[in-house]
């Protein structure tokens, strides 16, 4: 089990390596180089998600008394992917901002103060973007789990009617024993009297 949640911690230390990179090459290239790093990194975060997501689902599987160590570990991991999201989104906004200019030129029309507000604006909608694509996943992981435990429920249905008329049939052979244990008992009672 916790040589699953390491070969975890390996892709993830290898993806999150990565990542760091690329973030900090897109200030530097070409519009089209940024606009191709930039899809790049968005995927790679994704995978990062996912394997959080399955680090999680391993650490429920661990004993309760060595799952502290692992719950740490995670939310160390939780708390790595975050910074990444953020820095991530800070050089798409400074990205965008540079497509923005050359679109429009230097002075691009709008004062310093709205630009800021347009910033701030971009970046709220970029956090609630993410906490939506968070808790869309969060609400398919539960689903599937209701999903799992619905057919784990069946089967134990199934299982406990099977028994059931596995219990019925012995009870009527018992029955079928029984008068038929009383008749030989009669049998031998008029044999002896006679």
């Amino acid at each position: 089990m916790s040589s699953d949640f390491e070969t975890y911690e390996q892709d993830f230390g290898t993806l999150t390596a990565e990542i760091t990179n690329k973030i900090g090459r897109i200030p530097k290239l070409a519009a089209e180089e940024k606009t191709q790093l930039v899809l790049n990194v968005d995927k790679q975060l994704e995978e990062v998600r996912e394997l959080l997501e399955q680090m999680d689902l391993e650490v429920r599987e661990i004993p309760i008394q060595s799952r502290g160590m692992y719950n740490s570990r995670l939310k160390s991991y939780k708390q790595e992917i975050e910074k990444l999201e953020k820095d991530f989104k800070r050089s798409r906004i400074a990205y965008s901002d540079e497509v923005r200019d050359e679109l429009l030129g230097e002075d691009g029309g709008s004062s310093e103060t709205q630009l800021i507000k347009l910033r701030e604006e971009r970046a709220y909608l970029l956090d609630n973007t993410e906490k939506l694509e968070r808790s869309s996943r969060r609400l398919d992981a539960g689903y599937q789990i209701a999903v799992e435990t619905e057919q784990v429920g069946q089967e134990i249905l199934t299982n406990l009617a099977s028994d059931r008329e596995k219990i019925q049939r012995s009870r009527d052979r018992l029955r079928e024993t029984d008068a038929n244990l009383g008749k030989s008992s009669r049998i031998l009672t008029g044999m002896l009297r006679r």
